[in-house]
């Protein structure tokens, strides 16, 4: 039986949590939130198909001193950026826990940000852990899938990730991050602030790039609003005609002048048509595409779990998807 401390509770961490309880070969033991509103309450408190045995802490500690054994594995679904992930992988990493986050950033950092790295690279084999980010995107879809696909490849002269998403069905933060329902004012006072965007697509290059042991100049990105040409409601979003009703964004990875690497994400309520596709120029050339696309937060509870058991057999340190054995599944 493999015990999980599952830190952060809103709604990626209780899905995962959710899905860990219909499994026999794995379990969560404890749970760490902020929220004081959640401290000392059962998951069943929180939501009804949930354990009565398994309770909210507040810290890392408090919940270590109150469990009668030691988790095998955190699982850190709380934050986007890689600065502030840190201290709490080194909660974790105090007390010899291997870990698997969610953050976005952690999925390549090497690149743009290599002074963390190298801090997080430290604290995992001082305390010999290792330490892992993962998810559908990015994490997979638009970065170690096509690295695999890849591989049947003689030559590469450029590589073509698109991800297009109805974001309709997806949970509301996710929807609020991608600027729906916003007028063009605050989108874009919200994109020059940094804080309205996919967060992880520069990552996803970089990590495409060397798994094909490309070396990149430069990567430029784009964004900018889906404006929706009529007005939308969704129960949770009001979308006025004229306003963002997603966002687009586009990562060009050059080396030289040329463009070897190319990512197209778009994610918007109501997008007609939803797709994952991955297109190799090269020899050989092809296409291949997941028609409807991938639900990004049933993948990323999915994949987050089903990378467990790598994470338990990898060596201390930062680690990438690049780096760990292809997922196993587990029951």
């Amino acid at each position: 039986m493999i015990n999980v401390l599952q830190i952060g509770f809103g709604p990626l961490g209780i899905q995962i949590t959710k899905y860990i309880e219909e499994k026999s070969a794995i379990r969560t033991i404890a749970v760490v939130d902020t929220n004081p509103e959640m401290h000392q309450k059962t998951l069943r408190d929180i939501d009804s198909v949930l354990s009565d045995d398994v309770f909210v802490y507040s810290s890392v500690k408090d919940a270590i001193d109150q469990l009668q054994v030691k988790p095998d594995v955190a699982i850190i679904t709380t934050v986007s950026s890689l600065e502030k992930l840190i201290p709490q992988v080194k909660d974790v990493a105090d007390y010899n826990i291997p870990v698997i986050s969610t953050c976005e950033e952690l999925s390549y950092p090497w690149k743009l940000q290599p002074q963390l790295s190298k801090e997080l690279d430290a604290i995992c084999k001082e305390n010999n852990i290792a330490c892992l980010g993962t998810g559908i995107n990015p994490g997979f879809l638009m970065d170690y899938l096509p690295s695999v696909m890849s591989s049947v490849c003689k030559d590469i002269d450029e590589v073509i990730v698109e991800r297009i998403q109805n974001a309709t069905p997806r949970r509301i933060p996710f929807q609020k991050k991608i600027g729906a329902g916003l007028n063009l004012e605050a989108f874009e006072t919200k994109r020059k602030e940094g804080s309205l965007r996919h967060v992880g697509l520069p990552e996803s290059v970089y990590l495409l790039a060397q798994s094909l042991e490309i070396q990149l100049d430069n990567v430029v990105e784009e964004i900018q609003p889906v404006i929706s040409e009529e007005n939308i409601e969704t129960g949770d979003i009001s979308i006025n005609e004229g306003d963002a009703r997603g966002v687009e964004q586009i990562a060009y990875g050059y080396q030289g002048d040329k463009c070897k690497i190319r990512m197209h994400f778009k994610a918007a309520i109501n997008e007609p048509k939803a797709y994952d596709r991955v297109t190799i120029k090269g020899t050989p050339s092809f296409s291949s595409e997941i028609d409807g696309g991938v639900n990004g937060d049933i993948a990323t509870c999915a994949i987050t779990i089903n990378s467990i058991k790598s994470v338990l057999k990898a060596p201390a340190g930062l680690h990438t998807m690049l780096d760990i054995a292809v997922p196993g599944y587990l029951n």
